[in-house]
């Protein structure tokens, strides 16, 4: 059947496009020019059709392009190679260099469906797609394919039969993509293959293939739906289930299962409306205010952990170390001020705010956004300015697509390269110049001087107020917020609300840590076990090490940890501590103004945390 779908005479090694629409019009030709489409024009509306839901532009170099519809006249994959590669606005915005065009007709069976799809899920293997991009003819593109189809589907088989032979699984995975081809099936084969490394037994479905029982949902640990369309939800009511794109699926299919093992997905609720699908989960992540804030922000944080560690390490050889003018002047010390302050730190705002660009409108929206972010660090807008200017080039990109798209199909290959760069900027930077930056450069002002004035009573409140929002959803939105300001403080040279946050979110690991270490009769083998990461997890400031033992006991642990760390936040402030580093947990503490009372702040709230968790929590035999 494979030498049915995929023939020499629709294989490629040449490709001539140098756009993605050029791309898109070889590969029909090439589908057309051997009489497998009854009507090309229609045939690439479908194409277009589904690119305009989400790019097929995978991350290794891989796109597949792919539709269903009756214009196909013969279920078939045309190939395609471009050696220098081609912008198809791909997952990891890398050039494309493998094309995959799958061509189904509309009531295909699903044997074909799924063959079709199954060529796609071999280029997860990084030897097969090498294998392929070094081909020099077209009989080894084929005979690579066939090869590897044939060990894939003997794996395959003997996967299904070990998974049939337990009596539940312990991950179900529901894939579905618009038109039910290469993302549903790429997804499955991802968290199928990850599960087969993990040691983890899945169930994966696709569309109505392997439908599952209620008895297997029943005994699952946890459930993943990747879908890019309306999936029925209400038989998950009360699992763990994680909802996410197709994509995401095939990225980072580790954390998925991950999370479905142990449980930290969140719990499904089921609506009284029984249509509630599972789209409507996804689309909100997609076009979020909150998931556009937290793709600038994380795309940030390197930025801000290195550059902003640089700084501090600088400032050990003294606080005027760096500069040459200062009798403790240190060749060193400015050398590690200028990489980290100068240029890390300094793009800080301006990658947080092409992100923001990048996740409201795709690629386009990355040059206005981030135009926009430096327009703000210039002008003294300085972190809220580059939210705004994020917000704003995405935004702006966006109406300018809508604009543009009435232009005629033959200038879709100038629109990205020309139209959105060039109107985005221009249309960002002026609202930025004229109405924005000024009253934000008057605001952040306002609040640093509002810190500087507040009394001790106050700024205890407040470091109460951070440490406790660290604890709270321990890397969720309200966590995330306390971090986000720790770090805009930094930015205007507010140094002490920062040392308040980081020391709020040690303290959840740290004090889940003690306490298993302390009552060892109130945690069983596993949680003492995880109990030692924990005090890596909260020595290193990373909160969410916390999270198994939230999710598994939230009504004692959460409280527990707001408490603990509400009190070292409180301490954090009334010793005056601050801390220029956005990160590194117990690794940067030789550089706060006062070691070793942070220290002490520290170690106080970790002791209630775990005090408290020993006395309200029971004994495991009871």
């Amino acid at each position: 059947m494979l030498k049915d779908v995929i023939t020499l005479d629709c294989i490629n090694i040449d490709l001539k496009g140098q756009t993605k629409s050029e791309i898109i019009d070889e590969m029909i030709d090439i589908l057309y020019n051997n009489g497998k489409l009854n009507n090309r024009e229609e045939y690439k509306k479908e194409i277009l059709k589904r690119e305009a839901q989400s790019s097929t532009g995978m991350e290794e170099g891989i796109a597949i392009p792919h539709g269903k519809t009756n214009a196909v006249k013969i279920p078939t994959v045309a190939i395609g190679i471009s050696k220098k590669g081609v912008d198809y606005e791909s997952l990891d915005g890398e050039p494309s260099h493998l094309f995959f065009m799958i061509a189904a007709p509309e009531n295909s069976n699903d044997s074909h469906i799924e063959l079709l799809s199954k060529i796609t899920t071999l280029l997860l293997e990084d030897d097969i797609r090498e294998a392929l991009l070094n081909v020099k003819s077209k009989e080894e593109v084929l005979d690579i394919l066939i090869k590897n189809a044939e060990k894939d589907n003997e794996n395959s088989s003997l996967n299904q039969e070990n998974n049939n032979s337990s009596d539940s699984y312990q991950v179900l995975a529901v894939t579905a993509c618009p038109t039910g081809i290469a993302h549903t099936y790429m997804a499955a084969d991802a968290l199928l293959k990850k599960g087969k490394e993990l040691g983890i037994t899945i169930k994966g479905s696709s569309g109505v293939k392997n439908e599952l029982t209620k008895e297997e949902i029943k005994n699952a640990k946890g459930i993943i739906v990747a879908a890019d369309k309306n999936v029925a939800m209400e038989r998950f009511d009360g699992k763990n289930v994680d909802i996410v794109g197709v994509k995401e699926a095939i990225k980072d299919p580790e954390r998925l299962i991950n999370n479905a093992i142990n449980q930290t997905a969140p719990i499904y609720h089921s609506s009284e409306d029984s249509s509630q699908t599972s789209n409507k989960f996804a689309k909100k992540p997609k076009t979020g205010v909150y998931k556009h804030l937290m793709s600038g922000v994380s795309n940030m944080l390197p930025f801000v952990v290195g550059g902003g560690i640089l700084i501090a390490f600088s400032f050990m050889f003294g606080i005027n170390a760096s500069n040459p003018n200062d009798p403790s002047y240190n060749y060193f010390a400015k050398l590690l001020n200028d990489i980290g302050g100068g240029n890390a730190f300094f793009l800080m705002v301006p990658v947080m705010a092409g992100f923001i660009g990048m996740s409201i409108a795709d690629r386009p929206g990355f040059a206005p956004a981030m135009v926009g972010g430096l327009i703000s660090l210039n002008s003294g807008g300085g972190f809220l300015g580059g939210l705004i200017g994020g917000f704003l080039g995405g935004y702006i990109t966006l109406l300018l697509k809508k604009v543009f798209n009435k232009l005629p199909e033959s200038l879709d290959g100038i629109k990205p390269v020309l139209l959105y760069p060039l109107f985005g900027i221009f249309f960002t930077g002026a609202i930025m110049y004229l109405f924005i930056v000024n009253p934000i450069a008057a605001i952040n002002t306002g609040i640093s001087n509002f810190l500087k004035n507040l009394g001790t009573g106050n700024l205890i409140l407040l470091g109460a107020l951070l440490g406790a929002m660290m604890s709270t959803d321990m890397g969720g939105p309200i966590n995330k917020a306390a971090f986000t300001f720790g770090i805009a403080m930094i930015a205007s040279g507010q140094y002490a609300p920062h040392a308040a946050v980081m020391a709020g979110g040690m303290v959840p690991p740290l004090g889940i840590a003690l306490a298993t270490t302390i009552f060892k009769n109130k945690f069983s083998a596993d949680e003492r076990d995880a109990g030692k990461t924990c005090y890596v997890m909260g020595l290193s400031f990373i909160t969410e090490g916390a999270i198994p033992f939230a999710a598994s006991d939230p009504i004692r642990v959460i409280p527990s940890c707001m408490i603990g760390a509400a009190i070292s936040g409180a301490l954090s402030m009334a010793f005056h501590i601050e801390l220029r580093a956005p990160h590194g947990g117990i690794f940067v503490l030789p550089i706060v103004n006062n070691p070793i009372m942070y220290l002490l702040a520290i170690v106080i709230g970790s002791v209630v945390t775990a005090v408290i968790l020993g006395f309200i929590r029971k004994n495991v035999n009871d």
